[in-house]
């Protein structure tokens, strides 16, 4: 089956589909605060500076959930798919907050490599990435079969803001795992870099999305 073309659906598995669709947007919310919480701690008490910016991206990520399960509830009460002033705002306020994560994570590695800083350790990163990495993968099957399942190009594109976040589980993952192998401080400002490149590419396609540009993520 073509996963793009229109599929009908009997009568009251709709509504079935978007109580779905509203509890996947609580689980994203929910597991990216938890997961925010812990990262930034652990990423503060470990001096890691990859962990650090990993969690904080999380909590950025909650504030595209937060708009996410507002057009949602919408959907759900029949008024209507297109982006309202409500999500226009939180569209702004996201792209707003990956800017200035890129800032202070860019700012964040020269500081580390002129310092030549090293973490006391990353093995919670890897242990942190390996989780994210099982939950953001199940959370972007789950959101494509739902977004397909209602005809939603705003789920689809949901999930497609999963699998970013899914790659940013990687980059933690790599990064973690390498320094804890040789021991190079380098690598943990390397890796914050990286996210910091992910970062500024969300946050372009956000305000791409709220002035109504075709982007990733556009409902």
């Amino acid at each position: 089956m073509n996963p793009a073309a229109p599929v009908e659906l009997p009568a009251g598995d709709s509504g079935r589909w978007q109580k779905r669709a509203l509890l996947l947007a609580l689980i994203t919310i929910s597991y990216n605060i938890l997961e925010g919480m812990v990262s930034v701690y652990f990423g503060y008490s470990d001096e890691t500076l990859t962990l650090f910016g990993f969690g904080v991206d999380s909590f950025v990520e909650v504030i595209s959930g937060i708009g996410i399960f507002h057009m949602l509830m919408r959907m759900q009460n029949n008024e209507g798919r297109q982006v309202d002033a409500f999500e226009r705002t939180a569209l702004r306020v996201t792209g707003t907050a990956f800017y200035i994560l890129t800032a202070g994570l860019i700012s964040g590695a020269v500081i580390s490599l002129v310092q030549d800083h090293q973490p006391e350790t990353t093995f919670r990163g890897v242990v942190i990435s390996v989780i994210s990495i099982a939950t953001m993968w199940w959370l972007m099957k789950a959101k494509l079969k739902t977004g397909f399942a209602l005809n939603s190009a705003a789920i689809v594109a949901d999930a497609k803001c999963t699998r970013t976040c899914l790659q940013l589980s990687y980059v933690l993952l790599i990064a973690s795992l390498f320094y804890e192998m040789t021991g190079i401080g380098g690598i943990d400002a390397a890796g914050s870099l990286i996210i910091a490149c992910l970062s500024f590419r969300e946050g372009r396609e956000y305000f791409e999305k709220a002035r109504g540009a075709e982007c990733g993520c556009t409902p």
